[in-house]
This record gives C-alpha cells, sequence and structure tokens, in this order.
C-alpha cells in the first residue's frame, strides 16, 4: 500500500525462484491478499478467525503439530503450485485452515452473513460458490480444500483405519522448540466452544 514494494516482487513464479534463486516467493506468495477492499478484510477475518479456532481448539497444548501442519499445507500447495497458474497462495492457505477445522467440528451450525444456515464441513464449498459469485476463480479454493483434505485425511482419518498408521509425524525438533509441558489452568474457552455458541458467521454447536 506505501509503494515500497510491488506484487512483482512476491508473486510466485518458479524460473524465478530456481533460476534466479529468489528463494523469498516462495514465502511472500502467502503474504500479499491484494489492495485493501472487500476481498482482502474478508480475507484476513476468515484467516484470524479460524486459525486461532484451530491454536486453541484441537490444537490447543499442541502448538509444534499446528507448526507442522503449516509447513505441510505450504509445502504441498507450492509442490502444486508448479502445475497450477497461479502467483499467489495466501487465499488457498486460508480455505484450508477452514477445511480442516470444519471438518474436525462437524456438528456446528453455521451463519454465513444471516443468508444461509448450514453444518460445518460444508463451510469451504460455500465460500468457493460465493468467491465465484464475486467473479474470482475458484482454482485457489479448490487448491486449499484439497491440500486441506489429503492433511485431514492423513492426520484424522487414515490412522484410525484398520490397518492404518500415522504417517505425518511432527519433527522432534519442532516440538523441543514449541511444545511446553505445562496446560495453562486459567485457559478462559473460546465463545464458540461454550454452550451456546456465538452468532456471527460461524454458529454454534447442536444441543448448546
Amino acid at each position: 500500500q506505501l509503494e515500497l514494494i510491488t506484487p512483482f516482487q512476491l508473486y510466485f513464479n518458479p524460473e524465478l525462484i530456481f533460476k534466479h534463486f529468489q528463494i523469498w516467493r516462495l514465502i511472500t506468495n502467502y503474504l500479499f491478499f491484494g489492495p485493501v477492499g472487500f476481498n482482502f478484510l474478508f480475507n484476513m477475518i476468515f484467516l484470524y478467525r479460524y486459525c486461532r479456532m484451530l491454536e486453541e481448539g484441537s490444537f490447543r497444548g499442541r502448538t509444534a503439530d499446528f507448526v507442522f501442519m503449516f509447513l505441510f499445507g505450504g509445502l504441498l500447495m507450492t509442490l502444486f503450485g508448479l502445475f497450477v497458474n497461479l502467483v499467489f497462495l495466501g487465499q488457498a492457505f486460508t480455505i484450508m485452515l477452514v477445511y480442516v477445522w470444519s471438518r474436525r467440528n462437524p456438528y456446528v451450525r453455521m451463519n454465513f452473513f444471516g443468508l444461509l444456515i448450514f453444518q460445518a464441513p460444508f463451510l469451504p464449498w460455500v465460500l468457493m460458490g460465493f468467491s465465484l459469485l464475486l467473479g474470482n476463480s475458484i482454482i485457489v479454493d479448490l487448491l486449499g480444500i484439497a491440500v486441506g483434505h489429503i492433511y485431514f485425511f492423513l492426520e484424522d482419518v487414515f490412522p484410525n483405519q484398520p490397518g492404518g498408521v500415522r504417517l505425518l509425524r511432527t519433527p522432534s525438533v519442532l516440538k523441543a522448540m514449541f511444545d511446553t509441558p505445562e496446560d495453562d489452568p486459567n485457559y478462559n474457552p473460546l465463545p464458540e466452544e461454550r454452550p451456546g455458541g456465538f452468532a456471527w458467521g460461524e454458529g454454534q454447536r447442536l444441543g448448546g
């Protein structure tokens, strides 16, 4: 916004990364969400909301696993990005977080801006339809859904199948860096984790 740098210095370009060693593009392409406007604010709200709910929900006390999900998702999206024509992957990363949260909270009822009421697992698809209405390409949403599904399957589904094994193991170096042995006795649950849930955009648990 200050025009100190331009999006052309940030976007994902395999040729510039691997032939001209502009390695920073592997990270910066996740950090640009377009100029400040509705689409930018929409992405920021969802990124903050669902990142926080995952961190303080199913990843509570497992910071290393949370970081590992980021690294695994980012690596997989980068590999897929070599084969699809996408220059910024930040929105796909947001959809990945939304997908993982929605599959881990299947009984939460969603109220999307007061227009639609549905179960949480349908949220990524509703967002994709909303993106389509805004005239955006749905390829980025499909990429986020695909990566989120791969992570969810390998982490939550396959290990619980007969003969299944846990293929995703958080490296011990990440556990040493991020995990703390003690739990916080003063933890105050998020509003959506309390009986009754909350009203804006996410919904409430059935029976709450």
